[in-house]
């Protein structure tokens, strides 16, 4: 079995700030959004709401499988993040920081843009697993604060790290790449979000990745210019 990066046994509230453990305070961020998140979603009323709406999104028919490809981002997400906790710090660092800045870019999209979807199925035509989970997930999040995705910011984020990562084999980068595309197509054909609201999350998390990681590719690019001189 691997063994950890770090001896999580020897943190005790007196050396969290060691260079050992300081990275664990990363995870604030995401008190910080859900706290924030419950706020947006109880004090933002849905009239000031704009409502978000594509073309796309009538070419692209409800599926309720596409559920299982959904909710799959719930075990990306916490499996990276422990994965990365345990065995390779920098990339926990790295995916922490590419998600929190997702996290203000769209609460703060939320409060000065605040924004709904009208996409859902009024019924479903027939009832089965993933229409139960449908209607768990409906009743638990509303269709406000919808744009941009953060179902698809996180997932971008992750697979950045993801594919950065020198020390995995290239068939899991591929894996881990149509994962998220599918996560990314999945949240339209359920209909928890609007082609729009995909689309912002990718140029956001465009710029996200040009300002934490621009310097890291100029690196590269200068490097291979001078290798060739």
């Amino acid at each position: 079995m691997k063994k950890p990066a770090v001896d999580y046994t020897k943190l005790r509230f007196s050396n969290i700030n060691s260079p050992e453990f300081k990275h664990l305070w990363l995870i604030l961020g995401w008190v910080w959004y859900l706290t924030m998140y419950i706020l947006t979603e109880k004090f933002v009323p849905i009239e000031r709401c704009h409502e978000v709406h594509s073309v796309v999104d009538d070419i692209i028919p409800f599926n309720e499988y596409f559920i299982l490809a959904y909710t799959s981002w719930y075990f990306m997400l916490v499996g990276s993040l422990l994965y990365f906790l345990l065995y390779d710090v920098k990339s926990f660092v790295n995916a922490q920081k590419f998600i929190i800045a997702t996290q203000v870019i769209g609460i703060a999209t939320y409060i000065i843009w605040p924004s709904v979807q009208y996409l859902r199925p009024a019924t479903f035509e027939h009832e089965n697993f993933c229409t139960f989970l449908l209607g768990l997930i409906y009743g638990v999040d509303t269709p406000t604060g919808v744009c941009p995705s953060l179902h698809v910011g996180y997932s971008l984020a992750l697979l950045s790290v993801w594919l950065k990562k020198k020390d995995i084999k290239p068939v899991w980068k591929v894996i881990m790449t149509l994962w998220v595309i599918l996560i990314c197509l999945s949240v339209m054909f359920v209909k928890q979000h609007s082609f729009t609201d995909v689309w912002a999350a990718v140029v956001m998390c465009a710029l996200i990745e040009l300002v934490l990681f621009g310097k890291d590719y100029y690196k590269k690019l200068f490097s291979k210019k001078e290798a060739t001189v």
